[in-house]
């Protein structure tokens, strides 16, 4: 019912995620109601977020230069490094502003039963890294799952021997939570890593 141009701005719109056929519909009638220069912007931004941004070349997160904001700033500290599993988290850290180390990147973490296994995360690049920089201290950041799991626990068993601290975040209980609806896995973590009550 729709004329062609509408309906092909609807199935664009689905392919981004949690767009369903409503809200693509309510998208894509709001695109008519923008101005002129609105529309260019929109059309120029995905045209060059897809033609500029690609992974800094030493540490993989997203960047328009050769090396990121990160790996370009020499007062970092270049003694420690933390891994995440993708650029998103390394934002998340740089808004809070309480990391001054470096990162890595993966490509994802491992999940054999997903068909992702550890060659295909880009750990050769990670390894590589640690063997010519010198860290003092590796920081596992990644969710608190299975497969965050079985990816830090492989890393680390490839790690063993080098003269580096191995470090994850801490994860448990969080604030506010009714202790019924955590999970078993989240229990586990927060009983093996308790503190002392001072």
């Amino acid at each position: 019912m729709y004329p062609n141009s509408i309906k092909n701005l609807v199935e664009s719109f689905k392919f981004l995620p949690g767009i369903g056929e409503k809200t693509a519909e309510r998208l894509a009638f709001c695109v008519l109601g923008l101005e002129d220069e609105q529309v260019d912007l929109f059309s120029s931004s995905l045209k060059n977020v897809k033609k500029r941004v690609h992974p800094c070349s030493l540490c993989n997160t997203l960047t328009e230069n050769d090396f990121c904001f990160v790996c370009s700033d020499d007062t970092r500290s270049s003694d420690i490094l933390c891994v995440v599993e993708d650029t998103k988290t390394v934002f998340l850290f740089e808004k809070m502003s309480m990391f001054h180390g470096k990162y890595h990147v993966l490509n994802g973490l491992i999940s054999p039963l997903d068909g992702i296994n550890p060659e295909d995360i880009g750990l050769n690049q990670l390894l590589d890294r640690i063997q010519h920089e010198h860290f003092q201290e590796i920081i596992f950041a990644f969710k608190p799952s299975i497969e965050g799991e079985t990816t830090a626990l492989y890393i680390k068993k490839i790690l063993d021997g080098m003269d580096i601290k191995i470090t994850r975040l801490a994860s448990g209980v969080p604030i506010g939570a009714d202790m019924e609806y955590l999970d078993g896995l989240t229990l586990e973590r927060a009983l093996t890593d308790r503190k002392e009550v001072e």
